[in-house]
């Protein structure tokens, strides 16, 4: 405790009587040969009689196992209020709240319900940073949501090497840019593909003033996020494409779903620019009985396209194969993933990947790695592993192997000499990041 004590008293020495002092601790660093809950609840009061005036009650450190000092989406929103509690208990300065809460009316709840005095906010500003004023509005509806995919801000500085943003906010990190000025010449737009990038696009484009209507050739729209949404935890995915959607409908923007543009239409048609966010369609590789009929590709099964049969092989354990792991085995579904690569694809050191891994690990899930699929006859898949080759019985396989860039209306484009750009999945499969700011920025040069 020493370190610290002497830390708050040179600190109140400095500054005198009169001004506030608070201090952000870790109540518990869950990580072996840390200190816990029991030892913090010891210490804030010899803080509060240093000369403290607010706790503010944070946990874990950078090291901690699953992230949780900046909690992902693996965690339920709040789930840290418990701790606050806990050190409201043994002071009576102010406590303050903080973890994974992105939303005014938990906090509200917290606060009514005593488990702190105060609530923090930390990437919601990133996603939304007028988001308070919203809220003291009224207007919950308009707030984009941080969804604590950790892509953009934690991941992206620590992993990357680059600046913070926001996977949602294609502006965060650059409001020292002026937004795109309003177009002296009006274009008609068309934005074929209503999934992240199209819609991201729409909405700068519109901003700029041009005319725009957005085609998406599935039902509904979202892309990737309609079944990129569907493993556990990922539900708020599409809060923001319900948030876009609202955002155009109250610019007048027309979003046809179930419209599949071809080249005669554009042909017939010819708007004054396009941008192309046809997303990307699933690729398998050249494997013997990969036509069976128990085999479906993961972004089927997710949609709820697919009967589900237990035991389930999933070929490929990148994110695509490990999200519909983790959404089987939370059905019940015994499962078994073969992964060519001889090392995992998703890293644990992501805070959603580890959780991805610990979650199949606990529900009993098999990873294999270095296992080369050799054919499918029947309900088995045979597979190479450790030199050796094997055998797992399966009632459904699924391919969760890669995808591959749907941009075949370029040709068109090209001939007609239409203006175009190619955003998102349409361009490169990526993630949600890349596909949301490629639209962004494409809508933002029309």
């Amino acid at each position: 405790m020493r370190f610290i004590l002497e830390i708050i008293a040179a600190v109140r020495n400095v500054v005198g009587k009169d001004s506030p002092v608070w201090i952000r601790v870790s109540a518990d660093e869950v990580i072996r040969g840390g200190y816990d809950l029991a030892f913090m609840k010891k210490f804030v009061p010899r803080m509060v009689a240093a000369g403290i005036d607010a706790i503010h009650c944070s946990v874990g450190v950078y090291s901690t196992p699953g992230s949780l000092s900046i909690a992902s989406m693996d965690t339920e929103p709040g789930f840290n209020l418990f701790r606050a509690r806990a050190l409201k208990e043994v002071i009576d300065v102010p406590v303050i709240g903080v973890g994974r809460i992105n939303n005014p009316e938990l906090a509200d709840e917290a606060i009514a319900r005593g488990d702190a005095d105060l609530i923090s906010f930390g990437r919601q500003h990133l996603t939304d940073p007028d988001f308070i004023n919203k809220a003291r509005e009224g207007n919950l509806e308009d707030i984009r949501w941080c969804v604590a995919c950790n892509q953009g801000c934690i991941e992206r500085l620590s992993f990357e090497m680059k600046s913070t943003t926001c996977s949602f906010n294609p502006e965060c990190g650059r409001e020292y840019k002026k937004s795109a000025s309003n177009v002296a010449h009006l274009q008609r737009i068309w934005i074929i593909g209503a999934g992240p990038a199209g819609l991201s696009a729409a909405m700068a484009a519109c901003a700029r003033g041009h005319n725009i209507t957005v085609f998406e050739k599935e039902t509904k729209a979202g892309g990737q996020l309609l079944s990129a949404s569907r493993p556990p935890h990922k539900k708020s995915f599409m809060d923001w494409v319900s948030w876009s959607l609202r955002s155009l409908d109250k610019a007048s923007v027309s979003v046809k779903c179930g419209h599949a543009v071809d080249a005669n239409e554009i042909k017939q048609q010819k708007p004054d620019a396009v941008i192309l966010a046809c997303g990307a369609y699933p690729v398998a590789a050249a494997i013997p009985g990969l036509d069976s009929k128990i085999v479906a590709d993961a972004r089927d099964v997710l949609t709820g396209k697919v009967e589900l049969k237990s035991p389930a092989v999933i070929l490929g354990a990148g994110y695509v194969g490990m999200e519909t792991a983790d959404y089987l085995l939370a059905k019940g579904i015994d499962v078994t993933l073969l992964e060519m690569q001889p090392y995992p694809p998703v890293t644990k050191l992501s805070a959603h990947g580890y959780w991805l891994h610990k979650r199949i690990k606990d529900g009993g899930g098999r990873l294999l790695f270095g296992a080369k699929v050799l054919a499918v006859e029947k309900d088995v898949v045979r597979y190479v592993h450790m030199n050796a080759e094997e055998e797992e019985k399966a009632a459904m396989i699924i391919t969760a192997m890669g995808a591959k860039s749907d941009n075949a209306l370029e040709d068109v484009l090209k001939e007609l000499a239409i203006p175009y750009k190619v955003v998102g999945d349409a361009k490169s499969p990526r993630r949600i990041l890349e596909a949301i700011h490629e639209g962004h920025r494409a809508g933002e040069e029309m």
